[in-house]
């Protein structure tokens, strides 16, 4: 049992953040935001895989006009990505942004800073800090010498001094750095100041491969610790495919439920395709969200006995697989009816569980 760190709570619309509220999973539209009916379409592909909260980019005035359109269309609470230009995170806001999320150090002045803030107290909105390591405060690179974990909590916590001084509380922390082990280190030391919400992921991860790996040990290592209120898993790529990663981190550490998929290895002993086997379970469960173990194995000799533990399994033979549950060997079946049978007794299960 992992015990969070209980840190106080944002609402994002209707979405509850930090204080022992379930981890929720956030992502970022990659589409021209220009193209409306694009952006509002791989909206619902995320929310429909499991994402929460989705970001849009805010560059300029006519993405600004954009966004009002798209948050007209749908009821998904929408976070406005603004960087420099303090008059598009007001016109976000005004279009009806459901949170802000600015790095204050590049928006200018306190006086710009606190205009923001006064449109995100009057929507009665939170705001996100975004601390990056590339986009750093130039008296604090100079002054560490390189973006390192301590530097990073001084702009986190200078920029929530900031806030409060303007009498904004409504905020949420993220710090990010593509190096995985820096930015354990600064949301370590985050947590340990303050309990203002984290917002934790690893920034310019990498790819759908490298970059769900990377991500999983840094969020991971975080959430193990308790550490971190909500995430998002940063790849180059569909970002549906973050949703994906990031459920199966929560699941990894029991702090979601759903569907869990394992898959042997494979040995010479085969005589299945066991990897387009498990994917195509793990396609077929997908939307499932009661808290059932599914194992995938390649053969007979040993797949129960190792599997025990699964809600249900197969173990594949020659051109058949062996169906066991809780261990126990149930029935045989063709191959070709290995994914039909696995789903029925499945879906049995499910109905069961819930």
């Amino acid at each position: 049992m992992i015990n969070r760190r209980i840190t106080r709570q944002i609402k994002v619309r209707d979405i509850t953040i930090g204080g022992g509220a379930p981890i929720v999973i956030q992502s970022m539209t990659n589409t021209d935001i220009g193209d409306t009916q694009a952006t509002l379409a791989q909206i619902g592909r995320l929310t429909d895989a499991g994402c929460r909260i989705v970001r849009v980019a805010i560059p300029d005035e006519e993405a600004a006009r954009a966004f009002k359109k798209i948050r007209r269309q749908t009821t998904v609470p929408l976070v406005a990505d603004i960087h420099f230009q303090y008059r598009l995170a007001i016109a976000a806001i005004e279009a009806g942004a459901d949170k802000v999320r600015i790095n204050p150090g590049n928006i200018g002045s306190e006086e710009r800073v606190k205009k923001v803030v006064d449109a995100a107290k009057s929507a009665r909105i939170p705001i996100r800090i975004g601390v990056n390591s590339g986009s750093l405060e130039k008296p604090l690179l100079e002054k560490y010498g390189s973006p390192a974990p301590r530097a990073l909590l001084e702009s986190s916590l200078g920029c929530i001094a900031l806030l409060k001084n303007l009498g904004f509380e409504d905020i949420i922390v993220s710090i990010k750095a593509s190096d995985v082990v820096t930015t354990i280190e600064a949301c370590r030391l985050l947590a340990d100041h303050t309990d203002v919400p984290q917002h934790i992921g690893i920034t310019e991860s990498g790819t759908v491969r490298s970059g769900s790996i990377r991500s999983s040990v840094g969020i991971g290592a975080l959430l193990a610790e308790g550490i971190g209120d909500t995430i998002r898993v940063s790849l180059a790529g569909d970002p549906v495919e973050e949703i994906h990663a990031a459920k199966e981190i929560l699941k990894a550490l029991g702090l979601a439920a759903g569907p869990v998929v394992i898959a042997c290895p494979t040995c010479g002993r085969t005589q299945i395709d066991v990897a387009k086997l498990a994917a195509r379970v793990e396609r077929m469960v997908v939307h499932i969200t009661a808290p059932i173990r599914i194992a995938v194995m390649g053969c007979v000799v040993n797949g129960p006995g190792e599997a025990r533990d699964a809600d249900i399994g197969i173990a594949g033979g020659r051109k058949e697989g062996l169906l066991f549950v809780k261990g126990q060997a149930v029935k045989k079946v063709k191959e070709k009816e290995i994914l039909p049978t696995l789903k029925k007794y499945i879906e049995e299960m499910t109905k069961e569980k819930i």
